[in-house]
């Protein structure tokens, strides 16, 4: 039951018979079993909720798709800094979720508001380390939200070395902060790869649209790629973390997209 509505999921479909069908009752035997295998399998992770970073990019639309493959369900969180960015670049965003439903059926969206905690890293903490504890606090709002909707894993979009925040000191740095763990689908892809995938899935042309995400603001001219964690730590330390997680947990936005 959903919503008090009865929702009937499939997880496997048996073909129907073709006359010229000549596989043995062994070869048939054999090919149910790896059905139902596979069924159980994604039986055993579709109940489970995955918080899902939805950016306005290439990545993060492949990256779900990725976690989709596994039957798993998705809460989507997406950052949103105005006047940095526009509401146009909001709509592309859920333009993406929509987009993502034939993959994943009905998702939810949370818009978080991230313009003071930016703005705030901005007055406060040294340039090159701008998009590293950015990082951070998205991974604790993440989390937040994964704890009220009881999802298991973070998922991101990341792919090791394509920019600073993703070289491997940077990645442990930003995923210090929160208990669950981050799983990265793209990690080992390249861009190319992606691409095709994106396209295969249809949210390429919506994604390449030149809309501003927050990911883009205050970006660092010479961002740090080898941080320390003791270091990243000490530097956010100036901020009041909890107090800027509470207010934007508190202005958060929930947008529910139906197939």
């Amino acid at each position: 039951m959903e919503g008090g509505r009865l929702s009937i999921r499939r997880y496997w479909d048996l073909p129907p018979a073709d006359e010229d069908d000549r596989r043995s009752e062994a070869d048939i035997c054999a090919d149910v079993h790896e059905l139902l295998t596979r069924a159980v399998g994604r039986r055993m992770v579709s109940d489970v909720p995955l918080g899902v970073f939805l950016s306005g990019g290439i990545d993060s639309p492949v990256a779900s798709y990725m976690m989709a493959k596994r039957g798993v369900s998705l809460e989507m969180v997406h950052f949103f800094s105005p006047p940095y960015t526009s509401d146009a670049a909001k709509e592309k965003v859920l333009e993406l979720a929509q987009l993502l439903t034939p993959w994943c059926g009905r998702l939810t969206v949370h818009i978080v508001p991230f313009t003071e905690i930016q703005e705030q890293i901005r007055m406060n903490c040294p340039e090159d380390h701008f998009t590293l504890i950015m990082r951070r606090f998205m991974m604790r709002l993440a989390q937040r939200v994964a704890d009220e909707v009881r999802a298991k894993a973070l998922v991101t979009g990341e792919c090791l070395g394509q920019v600073a925040s993703q070289t491997m000191e940077a990645l442990r740095v930003s995923e210090d902060v929160v208990e669950l763990p981050v799983l990265r689908p793209l990690i080992g892809m390249d861009k190319e790869e992606i691409i095709r995938i994106s396209r295969k899935i249809g949210t390429f042309d919506t994604s390449i649209l030149p809309y501003e995400d927050c990911c883009t603001v205050f970006t660092p001219r010479h961002p740090k790629t080898k941080p320390h964690v003791e270091e990243v730590r000490e530097l956010e330390a100036v901020l009041d973390i909890d107090a800027l997680c509470d207010r934007a947990m508190a202005g958060r936005e929930r947008v529910r997209i139906k197939l």
